[in-house]
């Protein structure tokens, strides 16, 4: 009934013309356009998704070349822009990042150049941020089970074992300085 409503007749698809079927060449750009649409992609992103999509190897490989050259995929910016997110907003370290790269198929030397952009001090700077944000919450346990909580916390996100230790330790020694101050009141 709802059919013969709009029209449609059976099937619905009498009035419509039919799109001529799309060559591989149409198909791979299509879905690299839709999918470079909602965020950046790596090469190997698209890759991998025309792959699934059936799209050959050759046609692949050819449509991509054509988007790296009009700069339309840029692995280097990708991975610059991905630490530099990921830095800030997760407060992930050099080897999560790295992973996360690697994972997306972005060359171990593009990775390598976006990951300079973070120095040793502002990763140092980020861990500690961290650690103030989810100290208050560890208020209450033993130091032990603190130091465990909040030095895991930062190795989850990528930190060395050493600088996490560290940076925990005198978070807690800060903390504990600030709670008692030089003397007691009143001295």
């Amino acid at each position: 009934m709802r059919e013969q409503e709009r029209g449609g007749g059976e099937g619905g698809r009498e009035g419509r013309q039919e799109l001529p079927p799309q060559s591989p060449e149409e198909q791979a750009r299509a879905i690299c356009l839709r999918l470079l649409t909602g965020m950046p992609r790596t090469r190997r992103q698209l890759a991998d998704a025309l792959d699934k999509r059936g799209i050959p190897e050759e046609v692949s490989q050819e449509v991509l070349s054509r988007y790296e050259e009009v700069g339309l995929i840029d692995d280097a910016a990708f991975a610059g822009a991905w630490v530099e997110s990921r830095h800030r907003g997760r407060g992930l370290a050099r080897r999560a990042l790295a992973q996360e790269l690697r994972t997306k198929g972005v060359h171990a030397t593009l990775v390598q150049e976006a990951l300079e952009q973070l120095d040793s001090e502002q990763e140092e700077q980020t861990a500690r941020e961290l650690v103030e944000r989810k100290l208050r919450a560890t208020r209450g346990l033993e130091r032990d089970k603190r130091i465990r909580r909040l030095a895991g916390m930062l190795a989850r996100k990528g930190y060395p074992e050493g600088m996490a230790l560290r940076v925990v330790r005198r978070a807690l020694e800060t903390e504990d300085e600030g709670e008692y101050g030089e003397g007691f009141p009143g001295d």
